[in-house]
């Protein structure tokens, strides 16, 4: 019934190219992302889609009511870029310094606003109301989708689904899981304060680097020695941070991390099991110290009808795809706020580039555009499924 509007998609291809490179010419960080969304907004301004800008913050939502009844579904994109500069040597490098879409939120952009133009011409036929969600800052906590569902902006939606343009899947691969997906994400810091002194004496002093270099040792024991083996825990020293030249012994050291679990009670144990050993490690040596441990994003756990609905009826949008029900993941999303507030689901669309495989928040991150339009199609499907259901 609606292959019409899966071949509108198609013919979205090119723009939907032509606008995540210039996405990706001009990225944004995190609560900065002005311009992004003022090119949103501007998007369905030319369309003709009612929409609203600066909910939450940066966010954008445009709506577009079908002309038969039927339920209201969000379809999510976030829109926000890395503090990377780009090593990538491709016509569409980023202009900003020090600043990448080095996750693949250009494409899904440009996915939602190419999916939004496609189905302007069958309006009529639609039931119900599709909210394009276009949401900022995503990577970088409190985020943007805490703010947008405390607006109230979708207190009318019934449901929420979103992908992400995932390297790590080949083209045409559509994963996801049934109930927890992705982790909570959070962050942590930790001062050393010693005695500095010269290197020459280094009995007259308390080194911080020693001291810390203990600590980064003992925290990796907490996972494998204090953790029950059957849950599922990351915990990451991921800079570090002292001394200012060779023969000098520094008197402080900061180190940077990030935990990553499922269950409340792995990551209340996991804090408590860190300030034992950051406080034990500063006494044995006669430091001080100070730690700051900030909850992120808790775990994305999609509700399991609407998982079902991406994993059974994908290929619906497109022949050529598949579906793969995977593992949890351990990287972090802000999409579990929806989740919490609504029904949905998160997924991912494979989006790899043969023989150029670079992780996401690599600097030479880059993701196959073929997947733009399997992204718009699988959230399309998404809608209807829900829909039909």
């Amino acid at each position: 019934m609606w292959e019409n509007v899966f071949q509108a998609i198609d013919e979205q291809y090119e723009k939907m190219v032509k606008t995540r490179r210039h996405l990706h010419q001009y990225p944004e960080v995190s609560f900065k992302e002005e311009k992004t969304a003022q090119f949103i907004a501007d998007t369905y301004e030319k369309l003709g889609i009612p929409y609203e800008s600066h909910i939450g913050g940066n966010g954008v939502i445009a709506r577009l009511e079908g002309g038969k009844p039927g339920k209201t579904v969000a379809l999510r994109a976030d829109f926000d870029a890395l503090p990377i500069q780009e090593e990538n040597d491709v016509p569409y490098k980023s202009k900003n310094e020090g600043t990448m879409h080095a996750c693949g939120h250009d494409g899904h952009t440009a996915a939602l606003l190419g999916l939004a133009e496609a189905l302007l011409p069958y309006k009529e036929e639609l039931p119900g109301t599709i909210v394009f969600l276009h949401q900022h800052a995503e990577e970088y906590a409190p985020g943007g989708a805490k703010p947008i569902v405390e607006s109230g902006a979708l207190s009318d939606v019934d449901a929420v689904f979103g992908t992400h343009l995932w390297v790590n899947a080949p083209t045409g691969v559509i994963q996801t899981s049934k109930g927890p997906f992705m982790a909570g994400a959070d962050r942590f810091e930790i001062k050393v304060q010693g005695k500095g002194g010269h290197g020459a004496q280094p009995h007259q002093t308390k080194d911080a680097i020693v001291i810390a270099s203990q600590m980064v040792s003992s925290l990796q024991q907490i996972v494998s020695r204090r953790v029950d083996p059957l849950k599922t825990a990351v915990l990451t020293v991921g800079t570090f941070e002292s001394g200012t030249t060779f023969n000098v012994i520094a008197d402080s050291a900061t180190l940077t991390g990030t935990v990553r679990t499922f269950d409340p009670d792995v990551q209340n144990l996991i804090i408590e099991e860190m300030e034992k050993v950051i406080k034990g490690t500063c006494d044995a040596n006669d430091a001080t110290y100070e730690f700051i441990y900030e909850k992120g994003y808790p775990p994305v756990v999609n509700h399991t009808e609407e998982a079902d609905l991406v994993l059974q009826h994908a290929h619906k949008a497109d022949a050529s795809l598949r579906t793969e029900e995977i593992e949890p993941v351990m990287a972090g999303e802000d999409f579990a706020y929806y989740l919490l507030d609504k029904p949905g689901t998160f997924y991912f669309t494979g989006a790899q580039i043969p023989d150029h495989y670079y992780p996401h928040h690599h600097p030479k991150f880059d993701f196959d555009e073929k997947a733009l339009p399997h992204a718009a199609k699988t959230l399309f499907q998404s809608f209807i499924s829900y829909q039909e259901r």
